[in-house]
């Protein structure tokens, strides 16, 4: 039999240490592995079983490279909020220090800013005392920014405080940052340990299958649905419109709309549509509340970009900035229903930050427990230049250079077709 093509992530050298959690658990993961479902083609078009790439499964080694009584942990979070932050930080703080006996663990604050010394933003000693009740409030207690900083100058941070290693919690743009820290420490020959967590509450990491917070947020959703669905119905055509977050990914709309079936509209950034034209949404807008005298309209933050004509730059965190679709929706509403003397009421619901700062329920609080233990557990081991995630239902260990473009919705998918079959919308509403 052959040896599995198994994708490795780095390690920073051969691990020695026998685990303190010998004869505390049940088993340890060496060298297991899982099938790269989203790499490897179907089974029945590959030439050999050879052909089939594995990911690293995550879970306690058995041997470490870091001496757990010498190692000072830290930990930043970067960019905008999410469901389960809090979550994460007390999981990464309780295994290492009650797990492990780790030195101290030290949380810097605002972002990356925290690890460069121009900011005096000093780090906080993170203590079971002090993390023990965080996971019952939502947002973050070491605060959050957006942008990069220099990294030479937050290598120099952790030197000044001794830290082996770095949990760095955020998305695409914060985990870019942790591969430039590697490459950095690299080049200065540090023993410096850095491991990615992916946030991102638009759930659009790709191979990642579902990151922390995205449960909270459909979850969210609901009863602010049902409450435009409430509006929509107490008004003589009554429209209930809803924006929810998803920049370039439309997983939270479509999943809203799966979760709720009041939606008789998802509109998402991956299917285009024109507002006007015969088979432009207002048209199909105005045949549903002859029909049924009201509608429910969800729409993702980065839907309709189309359909403005201004460049409006990006962001600190690289992400280009959008315009607003909800009010573009609600206006164009208005005004194409005064113009054919229809009344029309649009009752108006943009709750992305009361989504973003909710604390996590109880499936996604699970799913950070487990995320922040094998963050550690893999980071202890040595092992570096990668982030912990769920794929396939299995937790592994994937390098920072793998994470791709966005995870995004096939259109031609059935996930897809579930939607249109919920809200009985059409598959095309482009006019040309």
């Amino acid at each position: 039999m052959s040896t599995p093509k198994i994708i490795r992530t780095t390690s920073l050298g051969k691990p020695t240490i026998t685990s303190p959690l010998k004869g505390k658990i049940n088993r340890f993961y060496n060298n297991e592995a899982v099938a790269c479902n989203d790499r490897t083609q179907d089974l029945s078009t590959l030439g050999s079983i050879d052909d089939i790439e594995y990911f690293e499964l995550a879970g306690p080694r058995e041997k470490l490279f870091f001496n757990p009584e010498e190692v000072t942990v830290g930990i930043v979070t970067c960019g905008g909020l999410c469901p389960g932050l809090n979550d994460v930080i007390r999981a990464l703080t309780f295994c290492a220090l009650e797990s492990y006996g780790v030195k101290r663990v030290l949380g810097f604050k605002y972002g990356y800013e925290g690890l460069v010394a121009k900011y005096y933003h000093y780090p906080i000693e993170l203590t079971t005392d002090n993390t023990d009740e965080i996971h019952e409030k939502g947002g973050t207690i070491l605060k959050s920014s957006r942008g990069a900083q220099d990294t030479d100058d937050i290598i120099d941070t952790l030197i000044h405080y001794g830290v082996n290693i770095l949990f760095t919690i955020g998305g695409d743009g914060t985990q870019r940052g942790a591969r430039d820290i590697v490459e950095g420490v690299k080049k200065r020959n540090l023993p410096i340990s850095v491991v990615g967590i992916p946030k991102t509450i638009d759930n659009d990491v790709s191979l990642i299958q579902r990151s922390f917070g995205f449960e909270t947020a459909v979850e969210a959703t609901w009863e602010i649905i049902t409450n435009a669905h409430s509006e929509a119905k107490a008004y003589r055509n009554g429209v209930g419109l809803v924006r929810l977050m998803g920049r370039e990914s439309g997983w939270i709309a479509a999943s809203a709309a799966l979760a709720n079936s009041n939606v008789n509209f998802c509109l998402v950034p991956e299917v285009p549509f024109d507002l006007h034209g015969e088979h432009g949404f207002l048209t199909h807008l105005k045949n549903r509340l002859r029909s049924k005298e009201h509608a429910v309209v969800v729409v993702a933050e980065g839907a309709g970009q189309n359909l403005f004509d201004t460049k409006l730059g990006s962001n600190k965190s690289g992400n280009k900035n959008l315009a607003d679709i909800g009010l573009l929706l609600k206006n164009e509403i208005k005004t194409s229903f005064k113009a054919d003397d229809i009344e029309v009421n649009v009752k108006y619901f943009d709750p992305s930050y009361n989504i973003r700062s909710r604390r996590a329920n109880a499936n996604d609080s699970m799913y950070c427990l487990r995320l922040g233990s094998n963050a550690v557990h893999a980071a202890m081991a040595g092992k570096t230049n990668l982030i912990v995630g769920l794929h396939h239902d299995r937790l592994v260990h994937l390098p920072i250079s793998m994470i791709g473009a966005r995870k995004t919705i096939d259109p031609q998918s059935w996930f897809w077709q579930t939607v249109l079959q919920a809200t009985h919308q059409p598959a095309d509403m482009r006019d040309g």
